[in-house]
């Protein structure tokens, strides 16, 4: 049987919520279950919006919940100079480019090249699809705009990713689902989200390098998260195949969504774990109350 390591890895830019309750709980269950390992992440890149009142109310919720992990939490901002070892190895196979268009001028571009936004492309994440504005720009251009310490970011220019991963691989992508039916091997598609930012020029990462990164390194070999991240396997898997990372595998999840079918936000106090810590609401009610809308399923 296969020891299944997880890991549970939010972003300290609110509180949790029952959603994140289910997701953490779940990850702990099939760790268990297999005799793996279970870990806590904070992924807190977002340096402005990340706060230290919701890290540590993250470790109070998750004790009160009884969701016990290994002692060694992997704090993401701690680990800055290690992504960027990864974005040189991008940029050494001349993968990334520097890209300095404004979400103005990306608007600005499409308008050239199309009367009307609303036929623009769309990336899974809701982004227009980047039109290429600096992407084919000369050498010299190049040179004299990062001389010039403007900010930019890098990009992943897909296609040559693609094939550089691809020649590697031996042929077409592919990863293991173990969450979502049809369960089994299904193919990437990475380009649904167009050359994509990878990092940036003050923060050198961006979520899908440093969660690609993270889970090498913590020897995760089942990525269990929520479906609303599906599409993002694609590119995670991709860029397995380019740092020669271990396979994982994936195992999706429904979310838990609020009576309007929206899904559960940090916004809302109202369904925080926090929230009803203060309450007075046990444990046990709360997986009670998450279980009559998200029943956890039989586990792997």
């Amino acid at each position: 049987m296969t020891k299944y390591n997880t890991r549970f890895a939010p972003s300290p830019n609110g509180y949790l919520h029952l959603g994140h309750a289910y997701s953490a709980k779940l990850s702990q269950k099939i760790s268990e279950n297999s005799s793996g390992k279970f870990f806590l992440r904070i992924e807190n890149i977002d340096i402005g919006r990340c706060k230290e009142e919701f890290e540590k109310t993250i470790y109070d919720d998750l004790s009160w919940l009884g969701i016990k992990y290994q002692n060694a939490v992997r704090r993401q901002s701690d680990h800055f100079k290690n992504y960027e070892v990864y974005i040189k190895k991008l940029r050494d196979l001349d993968l990334i480019y520097p890209c300095w268009a404004t979400r103005s001028e990306i608007k600005k571009e499409i308008k050239k090249k199309l009367t009307s936004l609303s036929t623009w492309p769309i990336d899974p994440d809701g982004q227009y699809i980047y039109p290429g504005v600096y992407k084919n720009i000369s050498k010299a251009n190049r040179a004299n705009l990062m001389l010039s310490g403007k900010d930019f970011s890098w990009r992943l220019n897909i296609e040559k990713a693609l094939i550089y991963a691809e020649e590697k691989y031996g042929g077409k992508i592919f990863f293991y689902e173990k969450g979502l039916e049809p369960l089994g091997k299904r193919f990437i598609e990475p380009k649904l989200y167009g050359d994509f930012i990878i990092g940036r020029k003050e923060i050198p990462t961006s979520y899908h390098l440093s969660v690609t990164v993270d889970d090498a390194e913590q020897n995760i070999n089942l990525v269990t998260r929520g479906v609303d991240l599906y599409a993002a396997t694609s590119i995670h898997r991709l860029l397995q195949v380019i740092f020669n990372f271990p396979q994982t595998e994936w195992y999706h999840h429904q979310l838990l969504r609020e009576e309007n079918g929206i899904k559960l936000s940090k916004t809302n106090n109202s369904t925080s774990i926090k929230s009803y810590r203060e309450k007075g609401f046990s444990k046990d009610k709360i997986f009670s109350i998450i279980s009559k809308n998200l029943p956890f399923p039989d586990l792997i």
